[in-house]
């Protein structure tokens, strides 16, 4: 029985922490903030309650494999899952609308042609066959198996080819693949908000980024009753029934070295917990630099998405009068300006007319009663550097008043997606990367693990190059998303358990 340590206690770092237990370490978590769950937060105020991280959960089998794997209760005992149908509706610029319903190639391409056009759905479908061949060739291999040493295969594209006359053309970024292939500003619009709200900027994203509306729209979109929180105390739970330690409101301060190897950790106050494995489940950027992690060699590695500078504003949405019966649960109300918003990202400036996901759960969880309604309304935004905010998400009335006419914006546009919201509307709270910061030590949401663009798009390697200590979350190979953490957590407990002879999840 090993002695483990795992630093945070966010979604990844609590699905190793379970999978080692059950493997029969001792297992302690020390967590800096008074709660576990990472990004995974909960607001509440007035009855109102809600999400403050991921709204849906995608590959739930990630879970469902995670408590099979750990106990006797299946995922479904311990949370409620229902599939979310449709699994999104999408306002374009135009004002056209349509509803895509949940885990249904042939429903998506129908809906698409009865509402952009005979020919949109095809397109889009003949899209996904494409995306299909790119995550055929990298769901293994970047998903389920350790990041090799030489990762020189991840810096090709495995998004196809797209054959133009007598000759193949490889689009090297997603916004290409928009313009060259889908030839409909809505559809480019639909293919590029996959990317924006997972943080990357589709000038720049490579093709492959296409995995990501397939995952979405193969695999389905799925709500937790009583919200992503629900899941994040269900995990939590069943780490203490592994009796896994938690010590939280305690920050590991460094980690402790002998001989090349991992020790233990130093906490506040120079307390050291000796420990024969290490699993850091904090933020990488906060963890260097707040010198938690030191050793030569240290700038070699790793690598954590550097093309990755986004995080999330959310406005929370208290509302007056009970959510209509047909209310869509997701709606993606598209910006009417997509080059600016764009152009505003890769500049690090707040844009005019934001693209804002609207999440209407209607959970009688997250509501003081069925005469009124939880809204949140959220929207990608930059982020600053991996090491520190820009003045963007600063402390001074400048920024203060930025923030809240964009939070204005924001709203604004959401009023696409709810009817009557400015009427309804009895108070808000807006949520930005500085509350992100507070909550995790970053200011960014890290993006998952993709293919293609040289290789920067990688995370880092869950082993480390100190022998014993090793990287879950979403910082951390297969990088970010409640499914990709999930998965973190599952590869360190495979390195640690099963050791050189680990090669992947099953």
């Amino acid at each position: 029985m090993a002695r483990i340590v795992v630093i945070g206690a966010g979604m990844g770092a609590m699905a190793a922490a379970a999978r080692l237990a059950v493997a029969g370490h001792r297992v302690t978590v020390y967590e800096r903030a008074e709660t576990y769950g990472g990004a995974v937060g909960r607001f509440e105020r007035d009855g109102f309650a809600f999400d403050t991280g991921p709204g849906l959960l995608h590959l739930p089998a990630v879970y469902r494999d995670l408590f099979v794997k750990t106990g006797k209760e299946p995922l479904e005992q311990c949370v409620r899952l229902t599939q979310v149908d449709p699994a999104s509706r999408h306002v374009f610029a135009d004002g056209t609308a349509v509803s895509l319903p949940n885990a249904s190639r042939a429903g998506v391409v129908s809906a698409l042609d009865a509402a952009l056009g005979a020919g949109a759905g095809t397109r889009w479908g003949e899209f996904l066959n494409r995306a299909r061949d790119a995550w055929d060739r990298s769901r293994r291999p970047l998903l389920e198996e350790p990041l090799p040493a030489d990762v020189t295969r991840f810096a090709r594209d495995p998004y196809p080819a797209l054959r133009t006359g007598l000759l193949r053309r490889s689009a090297t970024t997603l916004a290409e693949v928009g313009r060259r292939e889908l030839r409909d500003p809505r559809l480019a619009a639909l293919l590029e908000s996959h990317a924006l709200a997972y943080g990357f900027d589709p000038a720049t994203a490579p093709a492959a980024a296409a995995v990501l509306p397939y995952m979405e729209q193969t695999f389905g979109s799925w709500y937790v009753s009583g919200g992503i929180r629900a899941l994040a105390d269900a995990v939590y739970e069943r780490c203490l029934e592994r009796k896994v330690e938690f010590v939280l409101g305690t920050e590991v301060t460094g980690v402790v070295a002998e001989d090349g190897r991992v020790a233990g950790v130093e906490l506040a106050g120079r307390e050291v917990v000796e420990a024969d494995h290490v699993v850091a489940g904090a933020p990488l950027p906060a963890l260097y630099r707040d010198q938690v992690l030191e050793w030569d060699g240290q700038e070699e590695w790793p690598r954590h998405q550097q093309g990755v500078r986004t995080g999330r504003v959310t406005v929370c949405l208290a509302l007056r009068g009970a959510r209509e019966a047909d209310a869509v649960h997701r709606t993606v109300v598209h910006s009417a300006g997509r080059e600016e918003e764009l152009d505003a990202l890769a500049r690090g400036r707040l844009c005019d007319r934001p693209t804002v996901v609207v999440l209407r759960p209607g959970d009688e969880r997250l509501r003081p009663d069925a005469d009124h309604e939880s809204v949140t309304v959220t929207a990608t935004v930059p982020a600053g550097g991996a090491w520190a905010s820009e003045n963007l998400w600063g402390a001074d009335r400048t920024a203060a008043v930025a923030v809240e006419a964009f939070a204005d914006r924001m709203v604004e546009a959401a009023a696409a997606a709810v009817p009557g919201l400015r009427e309804r509307l009895l108070w808000r709270v807006v949520r930005t990367p500085a509350d992100t910061f507070r909550d995790t030590g970053v200011f960014q949401v890290p993006g998952p693990a993709l293919a293609g663009a040289r290789g920067s798009l990688l995370p880092a390697a869950n082993a480390a190059p100190l022998g014993g200590l090793y990287f879950a979350g979403g910082w951390a190979h297969p990088g970010g998303g409640l499914a990709h953490a999930g998965m973190s957590g599952a590869l360190v407990a495979g390195l640690i358990v099963e050791g050189a002879d680990f090669r992947g999840s099953q």
